[in-house]
This record gives structure tokens, C-alpha cells and sequence, in this order.
């Protein structure tokens, strides 16, 4: 069992946790995930690895609340215990060679940034990071990413907090001020990265993106996470998550992302049923 050492709400519908597994904090990175089960009967889902803390023998994620599974792990609260927590898994975010790197983040998905933020930070890189949110409410992690960012751009969709805008905006502006980026990472909804290599494409800055498809068993066993790279199919879990985004077949992506939303709506609702009966 795995216990839960902190517990902090940062929206309504988002949730980061520590979680006491010092074997997995030993030897986490950067860009790297661990599949979770709550309980023993629960399904196995894929959290990104959002820090780590290796004195303390911590692992910290940050997850959103979607489904029936996130809807029960964040009814635990401090003290309390998950039965599985499995990695690190995947490949760490390659750092050699980058000197001034370009951070993009929408959503939830910047939690999976801010670590990679802050790996080029402690390296000595010249970290810009532009992160975006629909509005002022679901803004995560801001002085966080100060902490680690030589430049910081918040853009909100509808203007209540930043810049109006996408992120694509400040990030097509730097482009064409002869910004000598070495790389641009971006890591968030499959059509905001679509769109952040579309628009690094035509200067022909490097662009990694993470994708974070369906899994099952985490070892490229089971085939879920299967995408297509560069005309190949590639396995999320062991050759990425990160990947040459100007390879990636993102219309087959996103279909794949979408086939699961009618069965999640339903797991959501069965689980929400659940609680109102247990409150009562």
C-alpha cells in the first residue's frame, strides 16, 4: 500500500498528491509516468511523474477529475493508502544539448510541463514557458513555473488572467523575433499540440510533444497506447511518451483518444450515483 502524504486541491476539478513510494522517487525523471490502481479492484490509469522528492521518498502527481477511477482516488484523503502505485515508466525528457528551450503547457498538461521546466532550470538552461487555461479559475501552478522560467506567458481563453488568447499567439510571436529556441516541448490536449507544431513547422524549430494515449499495462504489452510515428507504429509507454511531434499522425490520435468518451461519461455518472447514495 502506498500512503497519501499530502493532499492539495488546485481547482475544482483538479487534485495534486504526494504519495509515499521511495523506490519509485529514487529513480524518477523528468517526462516519465507510474500506472496507479486505488484500490484492488480498480482499473490501472497512467499519471504523469509531476515531482519527486527523493529524501522523502515521494512522488507527487497531479491529476484531473474525469472519470470514475479519479472521481474515487480523490475521495482519499491524507493518511489514507492506494493499493498500487508501479515505475518510473517510459523515457526520460532528453535535456543534452538544449540550451534555450520553449515550454508549452495548456491545461492539466502543464503539470507534466512544470517538472520538465524544472529540470532545464536546475541544468542552467534559459527556460521560456507559455502556459495556457480557458479562464482565470482553472489556472494551476503559476508560481511554480516562475520559479523555473526566465520568461513566463499566461494566456486565458477568454482574458480574465494574462493574455487573451492561445498559447500558439505569444509562441508565434517569439518565433518571429529570431527567439533561437534549441527545442520547443509541448505538452497538453492533442489539438493545442497539433497546433504548436504547426506553428514551430515552418521555422523549422524542433518540436517534442508528449502524448499520453489509452493504457493498460504500462510495458508495451498490451498494444493500446499504439500511435503512429514517422509511418510506424510506435508504443507510448516505452518509446515516449515524448516524441517528434512532425512525425506524429495526430488525426489518428485524436480519434483514438475519443472512442472512450461515451463509456467515460457513463463511469462517471454510475460513480457520482454512488457517492450521493453513500452521503445519504
Amino acid at each position: 500500500m502506498y500512503t497519501i502524504v499530502k493532499k492539495k486541491v488546485l481547482n475544482s476539478t483538479v487534485t495534486m498528491m504526494d504519495i509515499y513510494a521511495p523506490l519509485v522517487a529514487k529513480k524518477a525523471e523528468a517526462g516519465q509516468f507510474i500506472i496507479l490502481r486505488v484500490d484492488e479492484d480498480g482499473e490501472r490509469i497512467p499519471l504523469t511523474v509531476a515531482g519527486y522528492d527523493r529524501d522523502a521518498g515521494t512522488v507527487k502527481i497531479i491529476f484531473q477529475i474525469v472519470g470514475g477511477t479519479t472521481m474515487r482516488l480523490n475521495e482519499k484523503q491524507e493518511g489514507e493508502s492506494i493499493s498500487d502505485f508501479v515505475g518510473p515508466l517510459g523515457c526520460p525528457t532528453k535535456t543534452e544539448g538544449i540550451k534555450k528551450v520553449c515550454i508549452v503547457g495548456g491545461g492539466v498538461g502543464c503539470a507534466i510541463a512544470l517538472p520538465v521546466a524544472q529540470k532545464f532550470h536546475s541544468l542552467g538552461v534559459e527556460v521560456h514557458s507559455i502556459i495556457g487555461f480557458r479562464n482565470k479559475d482553472v489556472l494551476i501552478l503559476e508560481e511554480e513555473f516562475k520559479a523555473c522560467s526566465d520568461k513566463l506567458t499566461i494566456m486565458t481563453d477568454d482574458g480574465s488572467y494574462g493574455r487573451k488568447g492561445v498559447v500558439t499567439l505569444p509562441l508565434k510571436e517569439a518565433l518571429e523575433e529570431k527567439e533561437a529556441y534549441d527545442e520547443v516541448i509541448t505538452i497538453g490536449p492533442l489539438i493545442m499540440m497539433k497546433f504548436v507544431v504547426a506553428t514551430t513547422k515552418p521555422y523549422g524549430v524542433p518540436t517534442t510533444v508528449s502524448m499520453n494515449p489509452i493504457m493498460i499495462d504500462g510495458t508495451g504489452m498490451c498494444g493500446g497506447c499504439r500511435l503512429t510515428v514517422g509511418g510506424k507504429t510506435k508504443f507510448a509507454c516505452v518509446d515516449g511518451p515524448d516524441f517528434n511531434g512532425y512525425e506524429v499522425d495526430f488525426e489518428e490520435a485524436m480519434a483514438r483518444a475519443n472512442m472512450y468518451q461515451e463509456f467515460e461519461q457513463m463511469e462517471r455518472e454510475h460513480c457520482c450515483n454512488l457517492f450521493k447514495k453513500e452521503v445519504k
